[in-house]
């Protein structure tokens, strides 16, 4: 148990295929003093439990050329990296495997030439193609022949057969061209593939690594993991801000895009929460930081979407069982083909061509990047936008849903009470407006903050002075201002005050807007109502959009859920357009909807803000949270969090989920459709080796393509 708890991460380079990934980790698997191990092939990274040397776990991956290296925080800055020592090491590492290729490909080209000129079959021609195959292919053979003999078939073996046997029967050039063109598509898939992990790395590089702090009244800069809780982040206009924490001093917008996806820049003040990788605009902030660089909003996003990778969806689990019978099962359909028909009276040469044609096409290369490369493209792009999806089965699940549920407080509504109509019976409106915040600024009641916030916004600073100040638990405040007592309270209790007598008119109106789900508190003195204010939680202005939208896209049933009161549930439902409405629900209740959606529609999704609904999010298809910015609970419990408090993020969620589901039917259905074809052409012997390796690459490279197009999808 122990050692199980001994982990060491590392970064792998080199690491293209899925297959490459899951031969590696049985190799680590097996090393003297290691428990387990685990690779994360979208974000190339190396889990070991136990102990290894690099060499060692280099050695595991010499099949495949891995280098392995210890994995360093994104946040810690590296001397050496600033001095260029890492991009020309890759420029080295580019060279290595580039120059075989080329010398390979010229080799070829000679031996055409010579071909051509001296005839097929001559020394010259045979020799240049000879060199091209050793040259562009000994890495490929080394690999092969290892493997063979382990009995793991791959597509190393596959071309190492293919192309010793096309040198067997003579058909040297066929054999070079067959490793030039390997090797050019093993290159492209590898940049390919770098270029979908690429997106996740620019996640990392959005955070300053280092900052200029104060400490102890000093100003000094420091790397990012040696600021502390506490310390005085000084953020220039036009910097970006390095830590998460709360604005102590200055005014700015800040774009916080990275995080949120919000596309307009958000105003920040004292009291306000900012986050690491955000950039501040145009004024000058002091921020006091809150938290660790580890333990930011940006680093959980970085850790939970190289975890996202690491989860396999349904149709990657299915498409690795597939590929690990279909391989052996083409090796021995050309094994047939090479032995039958000879040994009926047909010729051996012509016969073991077409096998290993067959070889060749059968390759399951595309096959099996089908589904990872379209994962990983998506939720680097769902990232990018603000949307953070845990997982690829939380990706293809998404795409499927028939219902949607919503909680209403903070989700379709804004969650904070707001006044919504203000009616006077008694003098002018400011008059009774100074009154009633003066009463509601010594309160502590949500609905007397709406008040004071009303007042405030139509110049009223509520000042005057208040004296006998009493506070009557769920009915209503009472005070002196400027000699008069003054009521602020419910219609019920101002009633019983002896203060609503016989006004039928205005009793009339009270109840419209009790009506339409509002709460009224009126402000009454001596004997008569001067004015009543509404006060409702007033609903976000993307909420109708989005529920019209979901049902434009075909999601059959929506509905909302909340601990609210009917009347309340049912004005914002009729004003959002959710039909199903579920009201004075405690948590455990919101459960019982959840499941029981589940038995009538399948697939369906719980849109909440992840603190009281986490039971209903995680009792969903796809649980999915509002404002992960700023709540680690709804990183934690919702299997999608929407980082902005924006319900736009919802359909564009499911949209890039359906298309990613698309893209993977479109790649699987390509990739075999080719080989289905290919093979038919074999039968009347019109398929060449090279013909038949261009049909893999051109498979591997339309499906990498094709699942590139999902970063083109935008909300």
């Amino acid at each position: 148990m122990e050692q199980r708890e001994e982990k060491h991460v590392y970064r792998l380079e080199g690491l293209s295929c899925t297959n490459c990934a899951a031969q590696f980790e049985n190799n680590v698997k097996r090393l003297p003093g290691v428990i387990d191990a685990q690779v994360n092939f979208g974000a190339a990274k190396l889990t070991v439990y136990g102990r290894a040397s690099i060499a060692e776990l280099e050695e595991a991956g010499a099949f495949e050329n891995i280098r392995v290296r210890p994995d360093r925080p994104w946040y810690e800055t590296d001397r050496r990296e600033h001095h260029g020592h890492e991009h020309h090491h890759h420029q080295a590492v580019r060279w290595r495997e580039y120059a075989p290729i080329v010398v390979s490909a010229a080799l070829a080209v000679v031996g055409f030439v010579l071909a051509w000129r001296t005839g097929e079959g001559s020394f010259g021609s045979v020799a240049a193609f000879a060199a091209a195959i050793v040259i562009g292919g000994w890495k490929l053979f080394v690999k092969g022949l290892k493997n063979l003999f382990r009995f793991q078939f791959d597509m190393n073996v596959l071309m190492t057969v293919a192309v010793i046997g096309a040198a067997l029967i003579g058909e040297w050039g066929e054999g070079a061209v067959v490793v030039v063109l390997f090797s050019v598509s093993e290159l492209l898939e590898h940049i390919s593939m770098e270029k979908a992990r690429q997106s996740i790395r620019s996640l990392m590089d959005l955070a300053p690594k280092e900052a200029l702090i104060r400490r102890d009244g000093a100003e000094l800069t420091v790397g990012a993991e040696d600021i502390r809780v506490g310390d005085i982040l000084i953020v220039k206009p036009g910097q970006k801000v390095a830590m998460d924490g709360v604005v102590v001093k200055g005014m700015s917008s800040v774009n916080q895009a990275a995080i949120t996806g919000e596309s307009v820049p958000v105003t920040k003040t004292v009291g306000d929460e900012v986050f690491a990788g955000t950039l501040n605009q145009d004024g000058l902030l002091e921020v006091e930081v809150t938290k660790r660089v580890e333990d930011t909003a940006l680093a959980k996003i970085i850790h939970l979407v190289e975890e996202a990778q690491a989860r396999r969806a349904p149709s990657q689990a299915f498409i690795d069982r597939f590929a690990r019978y279909y391989t052996p099962a083409i090796m021995a359909l050309a094994l047939a083909v090479a032995l039958v028909p000879p040994l009926l009276g047909g010729g051996w040469s012509e016969w073991i061509y077409r096998a290993l044609a067959l070889l060749v096409v059968g390759c399951p290369c595309a096959l099996v990047i089908s589904t990872p490369v379209a994962i990983v493209t998506a939720i680097g792009n769902a990232a990018r936008h603000g949307v953070l999806i845990k997982g690829g089965i939380h990706l293809e699940e998404a795409g499927r849903l028939a219902a949607v549920a919503f909680d209403k407080t903070g989700t379709l509504t804004q969650g904070v009470p707001e006044v919504t109509d203000v009616l006077v019976f008694r003098g002018e409106e400011a008059a009774a407006l100074e009154v009633a915040a003066a009463l509601e600024r010594a309160s502590e009641h949500p609905l007397a903050a709406a008040v004071v916030r009303y007042a405030a916004r139509r110049g009223v600073d509520g000042a005057a002075d208040v004296a006998d100040f009493r506070a009557v638990a769920g009915r209503g405040v009472e005070a002196r201002v400027g000699g008069r007592l003054y009521m602020l309270g419910s219609p019920g209790w101002i009633s019983e005050r002896g203060v609503l007598t016989d006004q039928g008119p205005l009793l009339e109106r009270v109840a419209a807007l009790q009506r339409e789900g509002k709460t009224v508190v009126l402000l009454g003195t001596e004997g008569q109502v001067l004015a009543a204010f509404a006060v409702a939680d007033t609903i976000r202005p993307s909420s109708q959009a989005v529920v019209d939208r979901l049902h434009r896209m075909g999601i059959a049933k929506t509905v909302m859920l909340t601990g609210d009161n009917r009347a309340t549930a049912e004005s914002v439902a009729r004003q959002v357009g959710v039909a199903d409405v579920r009201a004075e629900l405690l948590p455990q209740d919101k459960l019982a909807v959840i499941q029981e959606l589940r038995e009538r529609y399948g697939k369906v999704a719980m849109v909440g803000d992840g603190v009281n609904d986490a039971p209903a999010l995680a009792a969903a298809t796809v649980g999915i949270a509002m404002g992960g910015a700023g709540t680690d609970t709804a990183l934690e419990t919702a299997d999608i969090a929407l980082m902005a408090d924006d319900l736009r993020k919802l359909p564009y969620t499911i949209r890039l989920s359906r298309k990613t589901l698309a893209v993977i039917k479109q790649n699987v259905a390509f990739a075999l459709g080719l080989k289905l074809l290919a093979v038919l052409l074999i039968v009347p012997g019109w398929l060449t080796l090279w013909m038949a390796v261009f049909a893999d690459i051109g498979a591997t490279l339309l499906v990498t393509l094709n699942s590139m197009r999902l970063l083109r999808v935008k909300e």
